[in-house]
């Protein structure tokens, strides 16, 4: 029985492997997932590749599905071979760079492009409101970042695409690290916070008031600050011990 999850990622992958896969990956496949038998033996497969038949993509999900059946990891083992073999064809399906070990999350934007570049274990990422009050906020982020000689940055410090919220997904996509500030309960910064947790980024949330994290994210720890010279100086030091243990520095 495949998982809703599974359900819903396996038919763009499927479309995609039917477009792309010769006889050689599908037996390559089966040997990979303990499958051989079921790809050789199957009545319809192989042949109405060869011959180019209506049914192939249709024959193509259905021996997909017994695969990933017999052991839902072989889903995991089907995508990676999928991207390896043709990396050209990540925009159309995709694997999240900051996966829980064992699990992996496929996904098809319909809204963003996804960058070529991978996540930088370097690169962290900020997201908060651009006013002039955090302009200190944001400099204190960025010392508690260099402390660590890690790269920080804000998505006005960058312009690669016409669209802005792009850039910003392309930012958050390529961080290994994001801090969002939810001061102020700006609703672009619990927007973007939402994609990082998506994407399983390590997010660290701060805020100069605890009113302002919404109850769905209140059982996350978050970092509370003054926007002060001590409390900037307190945050500094708190972002360092934090940034320490996710980075392993």
């Amino acid at each position: 029985m495949l998982t809703p999850s599974i359900q819903r990622q396996l038919p763009a992958l499927a479309e995609r492997i039917a477009q792309h896969f010769k006889q050689s990956d599908w037996l390559a496949l089966g040997v990979m997932t303990d499958c051989l038998d079921l790809i050789r033996e199957h009545p319809r497969l192989l042949r109405s590749l060869t011959w180019k038949d209506p049914d192939y993509e249709g024959n193509a999900l259905a021996v997909l599905i017994q695969i990933v059946e017999n052991d839902a990891q072989n889903l995991e083992i089907i995508a990676e071979y999928f991207l390896q073999k043709y990396p050209s064809e990540r925009e159309g399906v995709n694997v999240s760079s900051q996966s829980i070990p064992g699990r992996e999350i496929y996904f098809t934007p319909s809204v963003f492009e996804v960058p070529t570049q991978g996540v930088d274990q370097t690169l962290v990422a900020v997201m908060m409101p651009f006013s002039a009050e955090y302009k200190d906020v944001y400099n204190t982020i960025q010392k508690a970042c260099a402390f660590h000689k890690l790269d920080c940055h804000r998505v006005d410090d960058i312009w690669e695409h016409a669209i802005l919220i792009q850039d910003i997904f392309s930012l958050i996509f390529r961080s290994y690290v994001v801090v969002c500030d939810f001061s102020g309960r700006n609703p672009n910064v619990f927007y973007e916070t939402g994609i990082a947790h998506t994407l399983g980024k390590h997010v660290i949330p701060i805020t100069q008031s605890s009113s302002d994290v919404p109850f769905d994210l209140r059982h996350h720890r978050y970092i509370h600050y003054h926007n002060n010279g001590e409390g900037r100086v307190k945050l500094q030091q708190d972002l360092q011990r934090r940034l320490a243990r996710l980075c392993e520095l």
